[in-house]
């Protein structure tokens, strides 16, 4: 899922170590836009919290996972990001044809 939201408030950047090793997690508060904005708590865990990024009154677009756990009898629900950007920034993924380093007109093997 995605979703595009501006970032109101930066919760405690939390750490530990676990049997896998140390980890760390940031969650965010972020607000939609619209007649009845709402706001939602997303977890960023681990080398995907960018630091440079959370900014409050940014614009971001997350793209995210929900998912729901059972503990006594009660449900707890996630909302983990796997990517965080500004909305309408750069995508650092994205690949662009560029012409050959060596100056030939031979287009690239990928």
């Amino acid at each position: 899922m995605q979703l595009t939201a501006k970032l109101y408030q930066l919760l405690p950047l939390q750490t530990g170590s676990g049997k896998n090793g140390p980890w760390k997690k940031q969650d965010i508060i972020v607000e939609t836009d619209g007649n009845f904005p709402k706001k939602v708590c997303i977890s960023i865990w681990g080398d995907k919290i960018d630091s440079a990024l959370l900014k409050p009154g940014t614009m971001l677009t997350i793209d995210f996972d929900v998912e729901s756990r059972e503990y006594n009898g009660r449900w707890y629900t996630d909302v983990k990001a796997w990517k965080v950007q500004v909305a309408g920034g750069s995508n650092a993924d994205v690949y662009h044809d560029l012409p050959p380093a060596d100056g030939s007109d031979e287009p690239l093997p990928f």
